[in-house]
């Protein structure tokens, strides 16, 4: 059964304050792995491949061929190969919706301002798998790199123990501009695509993974970009009593299939509805695969918060800064200038989560943790730098002159003052 908390209350206080996902065994163990990856190149990612994954992987078979790629599609489903690439499509579409070009604008006096953006030249996404598939992080991932104009976007999966990748993930990496995929996966992929092992190295990476690959993203930071340290998935749902219970059971069960760590929370100003959510909460899960996990999952990180009215469901979420945030209201529309903080708000009944992960258009990648107080979803910009670009003029250089000395005096750079100085001598 789901805890039924009220706000304002000390349970609930404890419930929106997220931790951190940081273990300090598992850093250290990380860190362990990417420096021996780092010093003993391929001989250390292989034998990580073998131990953690129990494949043999070798030089000659470490990048995958066209040939496979070529297999992979005989082995994908029809249907679901039309449904990838409408998906495709629609992802596409939205993300180049958010491209912007480079600017320079002339002044009066002669000066151009401006701004180059330009894509990163190579970049590593990284995409679970072993047992499973995950063609949606590789259409969330690759497509937008590729629309940003990213020459050599570079997969890294982990691969099952005879070797294989997954045909539906390899099909997904075709369609999306994927230009070179290697076999590898947890920390070991993480430092190899940083440090190039085995291959050239990336400017940046992105994608999930488990706290391993978390981790190890945060360690390689500064070597090179990432694009988020991402923590356990959270849906939080704000409804009222003209919410589905069907629907908001549903949607609960939905994100604590991902993991046990996965928190899922309604918010509500109906104990009727939270009674009738808890009921078809059972009932669901009662004929679903992941029950055992999902029960644990939302014993320890499901809640139901009851509020005083959608006011203060809104501040409830606005607290909590959920990754996935659904409004199934009787206006749901009239919340949103309210609702300052979320990865992706999902509107309306006909809005489940899943149809962001798959199929919709804007990125299923999404600021965890309480971080989407600060934070945006994956996104063009995120395979995108930009430079900045001042051509002063003369005219401009002499009539700021002295306000440029000045400031530089009073923070004690006599040079930078000198460097203006010596253009004003006749």
């Amino acid at each position: 059964m789901v805890k039924v908390l009220h706000y304002p209350s000390a349970e609930a206080d404890e419930l929106l304050q997220k931790k951190s996902n940081d273990d300090d065994q598992v850093a250290g163990q990380v860190a362990e792995v990417i420096d021996k990856v780092r010093r003993e190149g391929t001989a250390a990612l292989f034998a990580y491949t073998k131990r953690f994954d129990g494949a043999d992987v070798r030089e000659d078979n470490f990048a995958i061929s066209a040939e496979e790629i070529e297999r992979a599609y005989g082995e994908v489903d029809a249907t679901v190969l039309a449904a990838l690439r409408r998906a495709c499509e629609n992802i596409r579409k939205f993300h180049e919706k958010q491209m912007r070009p480079s600017w320079i604008e002339p002044e009066s006096d002669g000066t151009m301002l401006g701004q180059l953006i330009r894509p990163l030249d190579r970049v590593g996404i990284y995409v679970p798998g072993g047992l499973a598939s995950y063609p949606s992080s590789v259409l969330m991932n690759a497509i937008p790199a590729q629309v940003a104009g990213v020459k050599s976007i570079v997969m890294a999966t982990p691969p099952g123990k005879d070797g294989s990748i997954n045909p539906y993930t390899l099909v997904a990496a075709a369609e999306s501009g994927v230009t070179e995929i290697y076999r590898m996966g947890g920390a070991q992929a993480v430092a190899a695509l940083a440090f190039g092992i085995g291959m050239e190295k990336v400017d940046k990476i992105t994608g999930p993974g488990n706290i391993y690959v978390t981790l190890a993203k945060k360690q390689v930071y500064g070597t090179v970009d990432i694009d988020m340290l991402a923590g356990p998935s959270e849906i939080l749902v704000i409804a009222d009593d003209t919410a589905s219970p069907a629907y908001v059971a549903a949607d609960f069960l939905s994100q604590v299939e991902h993991d046990v760590r996965a928190a899922a929370i309604l918010v509500t100003p109906s104990l009727e509805l939270a009674t009738a959510v808890q009921k078809e909460i059972e009932t669901q899960m009662a004929t679903l695969s992941r029950k055992d996990l999902m029960a644990q999952a939302l014993r320890d990180n499901g809640a139901i918060i009851i509020v005083k009215d959608l006011e203060e469901a809104c501040h409830v979420s606005n607290l909590y800064a959920p990754e996935h945030l659904e409004v199934l209201t009787a206006e749901p529309f009239s919340l949103l200038g309210k609702l300052t903080h979320a990865g992706a708000i999902f509107v309306g009944p006909y809005s489940p989560e899943p149809v962001g992960d798959y199929y919709a258009g804007p990125n299923h990648v999404l600021p965890t943790g309480g971080t989407a107080r600060f934070y945006s979803p994956l996104n063009v910009d995120t395979f995108m730098k930009k430079t900045s670009v001042i051509a002063y003029s003369r005219e401009r250089f002499y009539n700021t002159a002295e306000d440029i000395m000045a400031l530089a005096k009073v923070e004690g750079l006599d040079a930078h003052a000198n460097a203006i100085a010596v253009r004003l001598k006749k």
